[in-house]
């Protein structure tokens, strides 16, 4: 199975703090792949290296074969922690912007689901719920026909009723051959959804496993995070 995500010796800092340590990781496509640590473990660090927002301090991180770049950005989708739109902007001109700049994003899907979740696509965003923009935010990135989609803390901000609807939509609307990599530390809302989980802290990698292995021998994610994690 080809992979989709690769880093070598991955390193990052940000003046005297180490955030990367030097990491090895291969992600395969066709994945649904859960980032788990601490807050401050590295995760959003990772996420943004493999963005194209940050560059290595030491190593490499190749996406798709390639240093993030302008090739990379046309088969990533990106959804970072905090809100990256216009608030007053309509949300429907929000998806013109899109599918202006982005050649996979599918502007009947975006419809869709903002259909299925009653949500008025003329409003502009900042007359909406806290929960409801997340849900847009969100919309947008899973709208685009990606290889891969970086999902950084997508559920962190929203009632465990949203958490749901968010989680079917990932599962629902990503191709098949792509890998979604979702950054959390709500590891039982997440595990669900997840074939793979990698475990970091404190810039290291502890563990990257399938999901099913953790299953066959009568654990959960959720109960090996906390052993793994315990203070």
């Amino acid at each position: 199975m080809a992979e989709i995500l690769k880093c070598n010796h991955l390193k990052k800092q940000y003046g005297s703090f180490t955030a990367l340590k030097g990491i090895n990781l291969e992600l395969p496509e066709g994945k649904i792949v859960g980032l788990l640590g601490p807050n401050g473990s590295g995760k959003t660090t990772l996420i943004k290296l493999a963005s194209g927002l940050l560059l290595p301090t030491a190593g490499e991180i190749l996406i798709n074969g390639q240093a993030p770049g302008v090739e990379s950005k046309k088969i990533v989708a990106y959804l970072p922690e905090r809100n990256y739109l216009d608030l007053s902007r309509k949300i429907s001109k929000q998806i013109d912007f899109m599918g202006d700049f982005y050649k996979d994003f599918r502007k009947e899907r975006a419809y869709e689901m903002l259909e299925h979740l009653d949500i008025d696509p003329s409003r502009p965003l900042k007359e909406l719920s806290k929960g409801n923009r997340e849900k847009v935010q969100l919309i947008l990135v899973m709208s685009r026909d990606a290889k891969l989609y970086l999902l950084d803390e997508p559920i962190g901000g929203v009632d465990p009723a949203a958490r749901d609807y968010i989680l079917s939509t990932i599962i629902d609307n990503h191709p098949e051959d792509s890998t979604v990599l979702i950054s959390t530390h709500l590891i039982a809302d997440v595990e669900p959804v997840l074939d793979e989980f990698i475990f970091i802290r404190e810039g290291e990698i502890v563990q990257h496993s399938a999901v099913d292995e953790v299953k066959s021998k009568g654990q959960t994610v959720d109960g090996l995070f906390r052993e793994v994690f315990r203070c």
